[in-house]
């Protein structure tokens, strides 16, 4: 019996290629940032005296201000204006937009490299991606490479699915999965080659939970409101940290000074409050620290995170905000005992990650793929809607203007596609 292939299939049967090639490449670029960041922070971040702190960030913040009005491209389009799925930037802007990224992740700056590596993965797959196939719109090249990024980033495709799958669609008429059927591919390959390459893992090993409990619900979902009113604190706080640092007449002033905030901050909450956090969540967790420590190290981390974000420097907001996640969840476990920490955990990840993010579905699998804890789950999906009702309709962690500002003899603003989310 002979196999008919359908009009639907014979039409994305062609992006399988394509996909995996976007998806491993995706891959490839974000280890390849990765270690180059990793080992000059290693080299950098040997000293340990306090002064050092503020040394690296504020030489870090120079640099980057140097980066973004002298370096041909000047870092692109400034990623406090973006969110992560945003229009590709030529290919010209790319190396400096690596180049600003590199001295963000080795710095200590309190930001991830989402925001970067999804621009340049974009850049490269609609640039290199319209030349070599045209017949692929550009959209479907950006929906490949953010897919393939962020299954890179998160180590699996569901999170890519998650988040396209809460994107306005340009044709609503066509079934969903076929929709997310070139995007899925690139997720695969991007989460399955980063786990042979042995990315880092989400999971920051808290201690199993003990069983589900009525009060549970109360507790975590007061976890969770409160996590989102924190952060939406910080929202508001954003745009103004932001109106300031640009006013400052140059790049480097801009970003030297932010660089400096910085160190001082970092001075004041430890080391543990630097870098994108991923990593710094799981020294937190296998750590023993008071309520007032965790306390202070929140506050620090959050000033940081929108420090970091306003005044230059080139770094996404994700990886930072799962930090304070963890952090306020243990908090919540240190005032309440009662409270099991990965309950916490999954409520201030969930709550956080939802006010930047403003995507349900992504904050749910964040927070139960940082706590690593099937079980919590169910929980996650009620605590959510509680900390939904207040997200709703508030204004995300991004600046909102009609053509992103740029530096003396940056790339003019980039027109938005009237569907800048279609996968």
């Amino acid at each position: 019996m002979a196999v008919v292939i359908s009009p639907p299939a014979k039409r994305l049967l062609p992006l399988v290629v394509p996909a995996l090639v976007v998806g491993i490449g995706a891959a490839l670029i974000l280890m390849a940032l990765t270690e180059v960041s990793t080992l000059i922070e290693h080299v950098v971040w040997r000293p340990t005296a306090w002064w050092w702190t503020v040394v690296v960030l504020t030489v870090a913040g120079v640099l980057t201000g140097l980066v973004l009005w002298k370096v041909p491209g000047h870092a692109g389009t400034d990623p406090a204006t973006e969110s992560l799925v945003a229009p590709p930037d030529p290919l010209p802007v790319l190396p400096s937009v690596a180049l600003a990224a590199m001295i963000t992740l080795a710095g200590g700056v309190s930001l991830g490299p989402e925001n970067p590596i999804v621009v340049i993965n974009n850049g490269l797959a609609a640039g290199l991606g319209a030349r070599l196939l045209p017949k692929l719109p550009a959209p479907l090249w950006v929906g490949m490479a953010v897919a393939g990024t962020v299954g890179a980033l998160f180590g699996t495709p569901v999170a890519a699915a998650l988040m396209l799958s809460e994107l306005r669609a340009a044709e609503p008429d066509i079934p969903l999965w076929d929709r997310l059927f070139g995007p899925l591919v690139a997720a695969a390959a991007g989460s399955l080659t980063i786990k042979a390459l042995g990315g880092e893992e989400l999971t920051v090993g808290l201690p199993p939970y003990p069983g589900f409990h009525l009060l549970d619900l109360v507790t975590g979902s007061a976890v969770a409101v409160v996590a989102v009113l924190l952060a939406l604190a910080g929202v508001y706080v954003f745009p103004h940290a932001h109106r300031f640092f640009h006013a400052l007449p140059n790049p480097v002033l801009m970003a030297g000074l932010g660089g400096l905030v910085l160190g001082v901050l970092g001075v004041i909450g430890g080391r543990i409050t630097l870098f994108k956090g991923l990593e710094q969540a799981k020294e937190l967790v296998a750590g023993s620290h008071g309520a007032g420590q965790l306390a202070l190290i929140v506050v620090v981390k959050l000033v940081a995170l929108i420090v970091a974000a306003t005044s230059g420097f080139r770094g996404g907001r994700i990886f930072p905000v799962v930090f304070l996640g963890v952090a306020f969840g243990l908090l919540a476990h240190a005032l309440v005992p009662a409270i099991p920490p990965a309950l916490g955990a999954t409520a201030g990840v969930l709550g956080f990650v939802l006010v930047v993010t403003q995507q349900g579905w992504l904050s749910l699998f964040t927070a139960v793929a940082v706590v690593g804890q099937i079980e919590l789950l169910p929980l996650a999906i009620i605590m959510i809607l509680p900390a939904w009702l207040l997200v709703s309709g508030k204004p995300p962690m991004q600046v909102v203007v009609e053509h992103p500002p740029t530096r003396e003899g940056g790339p003019p603003p980039r027109d938005r596609p009237p569907d800048q989310g279609e996968p």
